[in-house]
């Protein structure tokens, strides 16, 4: 319909770096999709800790005025020119890494994965980045085995979680650090939870398991890194991932962390470090992100995982879910909710 391109729709906009004041929302017409192109109706959109990073000024590809939006899911309500894989109703996932905050979006049709009806789109929205990532660095980067140990910082929150619940179908023997309120979570989801504010983790994991662990996977970087490298028994990898650290230290802390991370792997005491990233694997192996995202979405299908959400806010409060992302007392994954 004609008339649809003289609608208006709401969007998030960063128009300068800054704190979660920064966030405005704007009214726009509704975009159009092009050759190729399927318009989406977005029901959840999911907030990471990439998007504060961006909005502070240290992600990539993302200068004012920009709208941040790792991941979506939504409804397909009109298609491009040439697309013939999609249907006008289908429900479908992406991960754009930009622009998700926002009630409508064009994207690639080859962009869009179907998502299985009948699937809540909040729980649906939170595998589409953080348990793609989860099953990445779990079965891609450290290849583990059942039965092997793992370490998991920030184990509340919604990569942690989900690495959590995949963790436990692979048969691991899981440790997740998170301050003692969060303990509880840790523990019904199968880890023996370390209060990092009070104990020192790698003392702790060295007397609970005699040797460290076999993997260990770390948001935090920078010097933080080497504490949980010390935590790896002979074999074991380090998979560091997020750089948290940016927000309070700033780049430059993340760069050394990243020199530090390279010069600790050069020890030759048979341990790995592995840089991990969900940008790389986006653009050089998009078969890897769409079957394990297609994977994610049959297991949530079958009741294997239930993706745990701090909370659903809806999008004109983006600045809040921010704050409760930054506030650390998220439990899971903070998703934004479309009420168009």
């Amino acid at each position: 319909m004609k008339e649809a391109s003289f609608m208006k729709y709401k969007r998030v906009v960063i128009s300068r770096y800054g704190g979660p004041e920064v966030l405005q929302v704007v009214e726009d017409e509704i975009p159009e999709p092009g050759a190729g192109e399927a318009r989406v109706k977005i029901l959840a959109a999911g907030v990471a800790w990439g998007d504060i990073l961006k909005r502070e000024g240290f992600g990539i590809g993302a200068r004012p005025p920009f709208t941040p939006g790792y991941d979506i899911v939504g409804i397909v309500d009109r298609l491009g020119e040439g697309v013939s894989t999609l249907s006008v109703g289908q429900t479908v996932a992406a991960l754009p890494l930009v622009g998700g905050y926002a009630e409508y979006m064009c994207l690639p049709a080859s962009n869009l994965v179907p998502v299985p009806s009948g699937l809540d789109a909040a729980e649906a929205v939170c595998l589409v980045m953080n348990y793609v990532v989860a099953h990445q660095m779990l079965h891609r980067a450290a290849r583990v085995k059942a039965g092997e140990r793992v370490l998991i910082h920030s184990a509340a929150g919604g990569v942690g979680t989900a690495l959590l619940q995949l963790g436990k179908l692979a048969d691991l023997e899981m440790y997740g650090t998170a301050s003692s309120g969060k303990h509880e979570l840790i523990a019904d989801l199968g880890g023996i939870p370390i209060d990092y504010r009070v104990e020192d983790f790698v003392e702790r994991i060295l007397a609970l398991t005699g040797d460290g662990v076999d993997a260990v996977f770390d948001p935090i970087g920078g010097s933080h890194a080497w504490r949980s490298y010390r935590a790896l028994r002979k074999g074991g990898r380090l998979v560091v991932y997020g750089a948290h650290t940016a927000v309070k230290n700033g780049m430059v802390k993340v760069i050394s962390g990243l020199i530090l991370n390279r010069a600790i792997d050069l020890i030759p005491d048979n341990k790995r470090v592995l840089n991990y990233g969900i940008t790389q694997p986006k653009y050089s192996q998009p078969d890897w992100c769409r079957d394990d995202l297609l994977m994610s979405l049959d297991l949530l299908a079958q009741g294997k995982i239930k993706p745990i959400i701090a909370e659903r806010i809806p999008l004109v409060e983006a600045r809040r879910a921010h704050e409760l992302l930054e506030g650390g007392k998220a439990l899971g994954k903070v998703v934004l909710i479309c009420e168009t």
